[in-house]
């Protein structure tokens, strides 16, 4: 069953539209809003048997057409004395994972990227943090931009600073302001050529241009424009008095912002006072381009312009993230949703699932200014070449700031010189890579896509990102065409192995095109699958179709190595009771007819994409898993169970954690609950989602080299599934 958004949304009409930051249940039509029939009114549909959620933020997909040369793209770009080449520059975003110090590791981090064509790195702030410029960090940076250079790429550095601005006094600012002035100097030494000033997010910077964060009565305070900007202005001129103007100055800023998060205590980012009207102190698009003009004249030579949620940092970088609910576009992570008709002062470009969001509001700044205009979230030319490459040639922005497209794949600007767009490994934006701080990122960030990005030198990664060769060429036999099998194959592969890839169904990719279903467009599941497969090609993997391996297969081909990627086993669901409740399974809830009230088991990241796909259709869904509150939805990254948890919850979603169906009745279950409790919960029927178990049992006892990977050996999620087929590959 394949439903493209057009058929999702096709019929569903405008009503429902919520009012600025009301909640998911504002969104339903008015007289379903003030039924009382226990959160049924948060469910009610509006058009297509959909839940009027969905008739806000509608998206267009037919925007990813491939007919153009890029000429614009890759035609010169100037950046204060910086020459660049093309138009793509990677941001200051990533290497925060990096906390073991000046290693090889984070050097190679740069490096790659230099190596795959990139021609401005800027790097982030955690390489001199607390303003390090010992003899060390001296050394390092100097290293860095040789081996940069060599591959025709600049460095430049991010600096943010950090500060509680209301109690600082003005000899303390002017120090600040030093402080950035001496480290661009210290940068400029070791032959960097940039620096960016962070006047975004929860910066110093930002805070001082913030009519939200901003409580002083003085010259740096709220006052006026010219007030507010006043650090960042003499930063800036004193960056330029320390380094000259063959050091180029570029300015971070949010260029529009609103506050996501209503119900945030003020005290907690003011720090000084308490605010009763947050949203209203959000600084506006036509404050933005002021405060541009007035960088410009202090000698700035580029800016940066992102979005500005208050309350939400990986949507000041990531706003993408606001589409990565199908069917609830816009969710705030808040429990309440976007109208991107009237929020953001409705000037984003919110109908492309998050591509190119903030190039509307980049063109005002550009005609404002004279210096080159960047802009980030989701700037990824090989995902939409005809938009991205016409957005320039329109003059919207001059350059696009990229990080996730380029951590997936180090050579994305290289492959897409070279026309080679279909080699490129696509971001599934699921922000696996970004976790919420920089201990845990260290620990826990990881691509899903690429299984070195964050892994490479650390205990249980890879050695190297390059790939060893083979001493000695294996027949290796790949049992199962999943994303897991498809990576350990093109590894092997591409090592000098002879690989054969058996798979039973009909067409590679294993559950990727259920989850693009059900998921849909956003998280690009059915471009990930088309690269591997694509990979499998270009490394010279037999790929055999509509097989199913058993024990005699394997003793007939008599390979060298085998692994095993054939997914794991859904645990059964044993229910007692005489009633006439169906059990669904999971791969069968798209295409199964249910009634309303229908019982999801499970809670594991398939779990709650069948809830939010169910609600979205106007089941009304509950929840019941063995697993431990804590366990919820743990194989998505942090920001998409927020997001997804928080969504559900405003529309009803009942979760009932440590619980289990005791008995099933005629229309209804009865819940075992973990305080010894029992509730009976209409229901229609249950889907079976129940974690999955692992499954080797065609591999055990076999004499010859053996990897069991992805699900059918430790079930989690894509990503790990990759990364144990990454492993696997090269230890054959």
């Amino acid at each position: 069953m394949t439903l493209s958004r057009r058929q999702f949304l096709a019929g569903v009409g405008a009503a429902g539209m919520a009012a600025a930051g009301a909640g998911l249940a504002g969104c339903a039509p008015k007289e379903a809003v003030q039924a009382t029939d226990g959160g049924k009114a948060a469910q009610a549909a509006d058009g297509d048997g959909l839940i009027a959620t969905a008739s806000l933020n509608p998206q267009d997909y037919d925007y990813r057409q491939n007919t153009t040369d890029f000429a614009t793209l890759f035609s010169p770009l100037r950046i204060g004395p910086i020459e660049l080449s093309h138009r793509m520059v990677k941001s200051a975003a990533g290497s925060a994972c990096y906390l073991a110090g000046f290693t090889k590791e984070l050097s190679e981090y740069y490096v790659n990227f230099a190596k795959g064509g990139v021609e401005l790195i800027w790097v982030e702030g955690e390489m001199l943090p607390a303003g390090d410029v010992s003899d060390e960090a001296m050394a390092f940076g100097r290293d860095l931009v040789e081996q940069c250079a060599a591959y025709g790429a600049h460095l430049g550095y991010q600096w943010a600073a950090s500060a509680a601005i209301p109690t600082m006094s003005v000899e303390e600012i002017a120090q600040l302001e030093d402080a950035g002035a001496a480290k661009a100097a210290a940068l400029k030494a070791m032959g960097f050529e940039a620096i960016e000033i962070n006047a975004a997010g929860f910066n110093a910077g930002a805070h001082f241009l913030s009519r939200f964060h901003n409580t002083r009565d003085d010259e740096y305070g709220a006052g006026s424009l010219e007030n507010r900007a006043r650090f960042v202005v003499e930063s800036i001129r004193k960056i330029k008095q320390v380094c000259g103007d063959d050091f180029a100055v570029q300015v971070l800023i949010d260029a529009v912002e609103e506050n996501d998060n209503l119900t945030n205590d003020a005290t907690l980012m003011t720090m000084d006072k308490d605010v009763t009207a947050p949203h209203n102190l959000a600084n506006t698009i036509e404050e933005g381009i002021e405060f541009a003009k007035m960088f410009e004249q202090a000698g700035c030579d580029s800016l940066h312009l992102r979005l500005g949620p208050l309350g939400n940092h990986p949507c000041q970088f990531g706003s993408d993230l606001y589409f990565i609910l199908n069917g609830i576009e816009g969710a705030t992570g808040y429990g309440t949703q976007w109208d991107f008709s009237r929020h953001f002062q409705g000037q984003l470009v919110a109908n492309h699932s998050g591509a190119g969001m903030m190039l509307d509001i980049a063109a005002r700044y550009k005609e404002a200014v004279s210096i080159p205009c960047g802009t980030v979230t989701y700037m990824d030319p090989a995902h939409a070449p005809d938009f991205f490459e016409q957005a320039l040639a329109d003059g919207k922005c001059d350059f696009y700031l990229m990080n996730r497209p380029l951590t997936v794949d180090a050579d994305y600007v290289a492959k897409l010189r070279e026309g080679r767009i279909d080699e490129i490994a696509p971001c599934t934006r699921c922000l696996h890579c970004h976790i919420g701080s920089n201990e845990m990122n260290a620990a826990m960030g990881c691509c899903r896509v690429n299984a070195l990005t964050q892994r490479v030198m650390r205990e249980g990664g890879p050695a190297t990102y390059e790939l060893p060769p083979v001493d000695e060429a294996k027949k290796v036999m790949v049992i199962g065409g999943g994303p897991a099998g498809m990576e350990a194959a093109r590894i092997a592969a591409a090592r000098g192995h002879d690989v054969t890839l058996y798979e039973k169904k009909a067409s590679l990719g294993g559950l990727l095109d259920f989850a693009a279903n059900v998921k849909g467009p956003h998280e690009n599941l059915g471009d990930l699958k088309n690269y591997l497969a694509r990979q499998l090609e270009l490394t010279g993997v037999k790929v055999q179709l509509s097989t199913e391996v058993d024990a005699a297969l394997i003793e007939q081909e008599a390979p060298d190595a085998v692994i095993l990627a054939v997914g794991g086993l859904r645990d059964t669901l044993d229910v007692a009771g005489e009633g006439s409740v169906p059990v669904v399974d999971f791969e069968q809830f798209l295409t199964t007819d249910m009634g309303d009230d229908v019982v999801v088991y499970g809670s594991n990241a398939q779990a709650f994409d069948c809830a939010l796909w169910l609600t979205v259709h106007r089941k009304r869904v509950v929840m019941v898993t063995p697993s431990a509150n804590e366990e919820l939805d743990m194989q998505q990254s942090q920001h998409a169970q927020r997001f997804m948890t928080t969504a559900l919850y405003a529309l009803g979603l009942k979760v009932w954690p440590n619980a289990s169906i005791k008995e099933v009745g005629d229309g209804q279950i009865v819940v075992a609950t973990e305080v010894g409790t029992e509730v009976a919960v209409p229901c229609d029927a249950i889907v079976n989602a129940a974690d999955l178990l692992p499954n080797t049992a065609l591999v055990d006892g076999l004499s010859v080299e053996t990897h069991a990977v992805g699900d059918c050996a430790e079930p989690f999620n894509i990503a790990r599934a990759i990364q144990a087929g990454n492993d696997a590959g090269r230890a054959v």
